[in-house]
């Protein structure tokens, strides 16, 4: 007899873009905006996940380079304004949650 599938499935978003408060400077021209994509496995390696879900300011220095387009290099991510790093942790901590989780959070920001 087949057993219900009683898991609950979310998706979270494959990518994400934050605009920086404080742009990145480069020869090239600012970097104003940075495109996150969901972290896979490999990308996840050294890391505790329970510390990118708290948006750990390590966790998150680590593995920005490695999601970001365009690409960061570790002296830049260093450099970052201590707004953009909580925008950019929380971003990647919100690829962790569902959307239960999403709407909790959301509501006790009064939004």
């Amino acid at each position: 007899m087949a057993r219900p599938d009683t898991a609950k499935t979310f998706t979270a978003p494959a990518s994400a873009t934050v605009t920086l408060v404080e742009p990145i400077a480069r020869e090239s021209g600012p970097i104003e905006t940075l495109t996150l994509r969901k972290p896979k496995a490999g990308e996840l390696r050294g890391l505790n996940l329970q510390a990118l879900v708290t948006a750990d300011v390590n966790a998150v220095l680590t593995v920005l380079p490695r999601i970001c387009d365009p690409f960061l290099t570790d002296p830049e991510v260093a450099a970052l304004s201590a707004e953009d790093l909580a925008e950019v942790g929380g971003t990647i901590a919100g690829f962790f949650m569902s959307p239960a989780q999403k709407a909790a959070v959301a509501q006790m920001l009064g939004g």
